[in-house]
């Protein structure tokens, strides 16, 4: 039978069951389009984060490459100087 987060179908049937004699048929299609809209929410922010991640991640390498441009002219700028001073 279906299992899911160790419910046996029988269990999950009984719940299925004592909701629909708690909220009745009318409330039955609100309650399951508000956990829809709940479950879209939830996966929206997720990817959001996601996407926040890959952002920061981008921003780092970025960062970095940017660092190693700016050694690599310091170095040539300071190699410059010296030949500069043993010129002069």
């Amino acid at each position: 039978m279906v299992s899911f987060l160790f419910i046996s179908g029988g269990e999950i049937t009984v719940v299925l069951l004592m909701a629909l004699l708690v909220f009745g048929t009318d409330k039955i299609p609100e309650i399951a389009r508000g956990l829809a809209h709940a479950m879209k929410t939830v996966r929206n922010a997720s990817n959001e984060i996601k996407r926040e991640i890959a952002r920061a991640a981008e921003s780092d390498e970025t960062t970095k490459d940017l660092k190693e441009t700016v050694e690599e002219v310091k170095t040539s700028l300071s190699e410059v100087a010296e030949s500069v001073k043993r010129g002069a």
